[in-house]
């Protein structure tokens, strides 16, 4: 078997780099709309079942993430009972959009015959953000995966022009930090979550 050493070098590094840097940490700056295109490019190569690439995403930046923060707070204040509303989330919702250069909101587009199970099109939209991740990592962008309190309600679904059969999957933040990318470390070594068999 042959394969470029290099290449398996440069891959394991920035798997092993990607790290989830939040908002909070981020400097305001803004990243070049060319480098996030490339970002959402890596998204589409992701593996999924029957080629429905179900993944879609709406992309807010500039006076666009004041749009979507204003919406947030509207759907959040609304499925909120006023006994359980909390005012620090608004704050972080306004930290976290004013922060960021980009936002990117992740769905799920169901396949309209559904010959696809839902789960494999949940997995490859989770697998398209993997590939974000990776390649926001490598041009040293900063990101976060957000699925906070307004993530899953039907609000939000419509407020995205989603249908009944799609989901929202959360929020991504991209943003540029001056900080140190945190350490990264694993609980357990992958030999204590594998099992080989070989006869």
């Amino acid at each position: 078997m042959s394969y470029n050493k290099q290449d398996v070098k440069i891959l394991q590094n920035i798997v092993e780099k990607r790290r989830t840097v939040k908002p909070h940490s981020y400097n305001g700056a803004l990243i070049d709309d060319v480098i996030v295109q490339k970002i959402l490019e890596s998204a589409n190569w992701a593996p999924n079942h029957g080629r429905t690439e179900p993944w879609r995403f709406r992309v807010y930046s500039g006076d666009g993430r004041n749009t979507l923060l204003e919406l947030m707070k509207s759907i959040y204040t609304e499925i909120t009972p006023p006994e359980k509303f909390n005012p620090a989330k608004i704050d972080k919702m306004e930290v976290n959009c004013r922060l960021s250069s980009h936002i990117i909101v992740i769905m799920m587009k169901r396949q309209e015959i559904e010959r696809v199970p839902e789960i494999e099109e949940i997995e490859a939209v989770a697998c398209a953000v993997q590939n974000l991740a990776l390649t926001a990592a490598a041009y040293n962008v900063a990101g976060y995966w957000s699925s906070g309190s307004i993530t899953y309600k039907e609000e939000t679904r419509k407020a995205m022009g989603l249908s009944e059969k799609d989901l929202v999957l959360g929020f991504y933040y991209l943003g540029l930090t001056d900080e140190q990318w945190p350490a990264g470390k694993r609980c357990s070594s992958i030999d204590e979550k594998t099992e080989w068999i070989k006869e």
